[in-house]
């Protein structure tokens, strides 16, 4: 498949990589039909942010479910969803809290509490880093998405992508950042 991939700060090329694969018994496999570039992204780019190892960015996608683990019965193939930025596991305290970005399952190796410059990251994010999970982004024609009984949201079939694909990061962040505030 093709896909947008970082390689190092400066250099992103759309390069021919492996399809993704079913991991977990929670994963889908996603064909993604919106994708949108965040300021995040250049957070790689300029390298603020290290990734040593190439990575296919972006965390604001959507698409049509293609595949499906054993253990997913909220969502089937064919179906329309929005994915959210963080990946979470849904079961964690900060799952159950309503704070998926600080999950503590999803980032295992580079998740914890003081936030250092290189270790102690919050949850993981798809497409930003080793920091952040290590896990592939959207702006691909597929991609993983784990943790899928919790983060897809099915769309209605009314919407378009256009007026649903800032429900994956740029509403919730601004809607975060206004509500934290105050």
């Amino acid at each position: 498949m093709k896909a947008a991939v970082i390689h190092s700060p400066g250099v992103i090329t759309c390069d021919t990589v492996d399809d993704p694969i079913i991991k977990d018994s929670h994963d889908i496999i996603l064909k993604v039909t919106s994708t949108a570039i965040c300021g995040s992204d250049l957070h790689l780019f300029s390298g603020g942010i290290p990734q040593a190892r190439p990575m296919v960015l972006g965390h604001e996608f959507m698409g049509i479910v293609e595949e499906v683990g054993q253990r997913i019965t909220n969502l089937k193939v064919g179906d329309r969803v929005v994915v959210p930025f963080p990946v979470s596991c849904g079961s964690c305290f900060f799952c159950q809290h309503d704070l998926p970005t600080a999950c503590e399952h999803s980032n295992p190796d580079h998740y914890g509490p003081e936030g250092g410059i290189l270790t102690e990251k919050g949850g993981a994010l798809f497409g930003y880093s080793d920091l952040y999970g290590g896990y592939d982004g959207g702006q691909a024609q597929y991609v993983r998405v784990p943790y899928a009984h919790v983060g897809p949201r099915k769309v209605p079939d009314h919407l378009t992508d256009e007026q649903v694909l800032f429900l994956t990061d740029i509403f919730p962040t601004g809607y975060t950042e206004c509500y934290g505030a105050s």
